[in-house]
């Protein structure tokens, strides 16, 4: 059930960015700043927030397992990596 939540997620974000309904809109706001790119401002936060739930709950755990590295007899250490 999680991965279709996070998988409607992604895809609304998606929809979203589509954003053909402010193409025509020639207003302000703030009284400066073109509805398009408030929207995008507003889009760039919410795709910022979608990355951080994808981090904190698609991010394969076997990934952050990592073995210690022994170091390597008779080189330098410049020379080990």
């Amino acid at each position: 059930m999680k991965k279709l939540l996070l998988f409607l997620m992604v895809v609304a974000v998606y929809v979203l960015h589509q954003d053909y309904w402010n193409w025509k809109n020639a207003e302000l706001v703030f009284g400066f700043l073109p509805t398009g790119l408030a929207y995008h401002a507003g889009y760039s936060v919410l795709a910022s927030i979608m990355m951080a739930v994808l981090v904190k709950f698609a991010w394969p755990k076997h990934l952050e397992d990592v073995e210690p590295h022994e170091p390597v007899q008779g080189k330098p250490e410049e020379e080990r990596h």
